[in-house]
């Protein structure tokens, strides 16, 4: 009897790990997603996190691998708001990888949101030299607004169990 139910226990052991598929992921794969909050270079500081979500599933072997509005997260690298005399606000924000649904994390390469406000330094200069207060006119702002479409590219092949 015992030989029995331990061979029913192999066999279903076996036939579930047979079961899990393995897909890869290959180097490439871009991968489309949007920022969901409006950020501000005035309102956020270098190293906090911000927000993304994967725009539709992406599909490998006819299987997903990772499903629409998957949380990724992106990291402010710098963050400089609007200054006198004209000068733009600047904000950066690197997205180096996501984690998957089985918690492995998928690594992304060379991705880089890069939003600049519009530079008035000549307007500033010009004026301030008529009027010196009009050297006090600022830049405008750095906003990466909600909805804001990003592609990252998968920087390696990863080989996923489903």
């Amino acid at each position: 009897m015992k030989k029995i139910v331990l061979t029913i226990a192999l066999v279903t052991i076996c036939s579930i790990v047979s079961a899990q598929k393995q897909v890869t992921i290959k180097a490439g794969t871009i991968i489309p997603m949007q920022s969901i909050n409006n950020v501000k270079a005035v309102d956020v500081s270098e190293g906090q996190t911000v927000d993304f979500h994967v725009m539709q599933d992406i599909l490998v072997d006819e299987v997903c691998v990772i499903p629409r509005g998957s949380l990724v997260k992106g990291k402010v690298s710098e963050a400089r708001k609007s200054t006198i005399a004209g000068t733009k606000g600047r904000l950066h924000i690197t997205i180096d990888r996501m984690n998957l649904e089985n918690g492995e994390p998928l690594f992304f390469s060379n991705t880089e949101v890069r939003l600049y406000g519009k530079n008035r330094t000549p307007l500033a200069v010009v004026l301030g030299c008529l009027a010196w207060p009009c050297i006090f006119i600022p830049g405008t702002k750095a906003v990466m607004p909600a909805g804001y479409e990003v592609h990252a590219t998968v920087a390696s092949n990863m080989t996923v169990r489903l």
